[in-house]
């Protein structure tokens, strides 16, 4: 890279969108297990009860700093979007879609502008 100001500020944004695209798609990840891990609880609770079984939501108290971390950080990220999904009531949906908006704008989005200002100068 060389020293001009556009070309650090573009190295800059590559790396802060990088970096929230991992944010992102980190906490869709953690999402997916919990909610994949969360089913197979309640599937064999209700298998070996015969009957309904108690929520295997997790705990918020058990989650971890990191995961409370991730969670608010991507919430933050994805805030924008959320008018997107505001007529969804399925957790998948609005997860799916916010993750998949901020990472057009966060990835694809900020990787054009970069290649404008290069481009530009």
């Amino acid at each position: 890279m060389s020293s001009r100001p556009s070309s650090s500020l573009a190295g800059l944004l590559l790396l802060a969108s990088r970096i929230v695209c991992l944010i992102v798609l980190a906490a869709f990840v953690v999402f997916v297990v919990n909610q994949t891990s969360s089913a197979s609880t309640h599937q064999q609770n209700e298998v070996s009860e015969g009957s309904a079984a108690k929520s295997s939501a997790p705990d918020p108290k058990r989650e971890s700093t990191l995961h409370r971390t991730l969670d608010e950080a991507s919430d933050a990220l994805t805030s924008p979007f959320a008018g997107a999904v505001s007529g969804s009531n399925s957790e998948w949906v609005i997860h799916i879609v916010r993750t998949a908006l901020a990472l057009l704008v966060y990835g694809l989005g900020v990787a054009f502008l970069v290649r404008f200002i290069r481009v530009r100068v």
